[in-house]
């Protein structure tokens, strides 16, 4: 087979299924159900041709998706397993090459991924359109350690660091599901690439948005709701967005003074879990906006936790109860549960590959000039706060000490008094040279030794598209196995379906009967063994083909 492939007399080679045992990694067939239901091969050969040869696209993209569930979190790891094995779980003689994976990798990559992505998408939100009246906006910041180009520093929060980076922004579903991200080398800020990017794609997207006539016809109805954290707090943004019928929530940036503790109430919040939490919620209209054009009266909803600290969230909706905007805004979690979980499990900011592109000449970027203004002020301002501090501390000694000791005091006091006077005629001249420099430059206007480039992204949106299908089939599989869980205790049921990925699988094709059987092999405990019986029974019943083959998978437990 592999001879007629090398002189093209096939375009692929069959999967065909002989009876095997103890097949390695051979749980992982059990999410094959799951992975088609998330669209894995479905809309392939519209968007991607592979030239004739031994793998389809079908193997292709099952090798990656299975990869990525079992945690080989990179192709080159491929190679530290036995490509025997992983070829029984695609009915070939052995799965593809690191050398071949790699060039069948390149050549999708130059296909229309984004159109692929921007299908799936479109189909998972009409396939789940209770998850769409909240959506969950927030960036996620990629460090490049690499030497190859000096991309511009982004602020890490989870390393409290500002290293080179690459943001990327993400959409994610009320229960924090991923439906599409933004890759931008150079990150304007949330609020832009909420008005230029998101926003334009989720109008178009969003299934069953409520017509014209019934916008017109109910005033305070909105399309759908976006919660974020500070970063997209701007009351003209909030504006423009209620123009639209799109209403905005997130934290209050300047919140003023507590209210009174009477004006909380105990409310039942929904959490994103299905449980119930009570809460002490209050509710005030706000006017947001320095400026007469940006000024808007929002919902300003306040929780007290049990120590008297109050968090102030605005809203732009107003249709919801004061618990149904307090729910989402303190359940964005779930996304950073998301990032936290893709970083960990499927190495979601392992670049793809390290080839480079150029940037449009006339994007934006922060001038290196007014950068290092602005850094020396900065510090310079911070020593010059200490000083004042110690001034004060001085002076205050030097009026409750005897005569003698407060002539010391008093002495030193006027060293540095003068000391702060110098600092601040440098810090005015430093801030006026500051002002008369422009903040931002175009890639263009960058001096040679600040030049770069962007990381290419084909690939990596590619790879991204393959993991999100994977972490959404994951979790619809962690979901069935919650409702077994005593706990029903979230992390517990991830747990059990990566161990099942791992696990030793008999596979028993029966060409006769058109089926293919997979029998998982028992598990450490009897609990596992039961739940995995009804994990594979469930499975069954979803009558899944195997592609290209025309056998229907059954799953099965050696205990059974």
């Amino acid at each position: 087979m592999r001879v007629l492939a090398a002189v093209g007399k096939i375009n692929q080679a069959p999967s065909t299924f002989e009876r095997c045992e103890d097949v390695s990694f051979g749980g992982v067939l059990l999410a094959l159900p799951a992975l088609l239901a998330c669209g894995l091969l479905r809309h392939g050969s519209r968007y991607f041709a592979l030239p004739a040869g031994y793998y389809s696209l079908a193997h292709i993209l099952m090798t990656l998706t299975f990869m990525a569930l079992c945690r080989i979190k990179s192709i080159e790891q491929l190679a530290y397993t036995a490509p025997g094995e992983w070829g029984k779980l695609l009915g070939l003689d052995r799965c593809p090459a690191v050398k071949t994976l790699r060039a069948k990798l390149k050549e999708l990559t130059t296909q229309d991924g984004e159109g692929w992505a921007a299908q799936l998408c479109e189909e998972w939100m009409q396939e789940d359109p209770a998850n769409l009246g909240v959506l969950y906006i927030d960036g996620h910041t990629r460090v490049y350690h690499g030497h190859q180009t000096k991309l511009p520093r982004h602020y890490v929060a989870r390393q409290r660091l500002c290293l080179r980076a690459t943001t990327d922004y993400w959409v994610n579903g009320f229960d924090g599901l991923p439906f599409f991200k933004i890759n931008l080398a150079v990150d304007p800020g949330m609020i832009q690439v909420l008005e230029e990017e998101i926003i334009p794609a989720l109008e178009k997207q969003i299934p069953n948005q409520p017509t014209e006539a019934e916008l017109e016809a109910d005033p305070l109805r909105m399309r759908f709701r976006l919660v974020f954290d500070r970063e997209g707090y701007s009351p003209g943004l909030f504006k423009r967005m209620n123009a639209k019928r799109i209403a905005c929530q997130t934290y209050h940036k300047y919140p003023g003074e507590d209210w009174p503790e009477e004006e909380f109430h105990s409310q039942s919040v929904s959490l994103i879990n299905g449980s119930q939490a009570e809460m002490q919620l209050a509710e005030r209209g706000t006017l947001l906006g320095s400026k007469p054009a940006e000024r808007l009266w929002v919902r300003e909803i306040r929780k007290r936790t049990e120590s008297g600290r109050q968090i102030a969230i605005i809203s732009t909706e107003w249709q919801a109860s004061p618990a149904e905007i307090a729910g989402p805004q303190f359940g964005r979690w779930y996304q950073e549960n998301f990032f936290k979980y893709a970083r960990q499990h499927f190495n979601l900011d392992r670049l793809i590959d390290y080839h480079l592109e150029p940037i449009k000449g006339t994007t934006k970027v922060v001038n290196p000039t007014w950068r290092q203004l602005d850094g020396v002020i900065r510090s310079r301002a911070a020593k010059q706060a200490r000083r004042k501090a110690k001034l004060h501390d001085l002076s205050l000694r030097g009026k409750e000490l005897t005569s003698k000791r407060a002539t010391h005091y008093m002495a030193k006091a006027e060293e540095l008094r003068e000391e702060i006077e110098q600092e601040a005629t440098q810090l005015e001249q430093l801030k006026s040279q500051r002002r008369e420099t422009d903040k931002h430059i175009t890639v263009d206007e960058l001096p040679e030794e600040d030049q770069f480039m962007k990381l290419a992204t084909r690939s990596k949106h590619f790879m991204d598209t393959l993991k999100i299908i994977a972490y959404r089939a994951e979790t619809a599989m962690a979901q069935i196995i919650r409702q077994h869980l005593a706990k029903h205790h979230e992390d517990e049921a991830r747990a059990y379906v990566r161990d099942l990925y791992t696990s030793e699988a008999n596979l028993i094709p029966d060409k006769e009967a058109g089926t293919l059987t997979v029998e998982v092999h028992s598990l450490s405990t009897p609990k596992a063994n039961e739940i995995l019986k009804l994990l594979c029974a469930e499975l069954s019943a979803t009558e899944t083909i195997y592609p290209d083959t025309g056998l229907k998978l059954i799953f099965k437990s050696v205990s059974e």
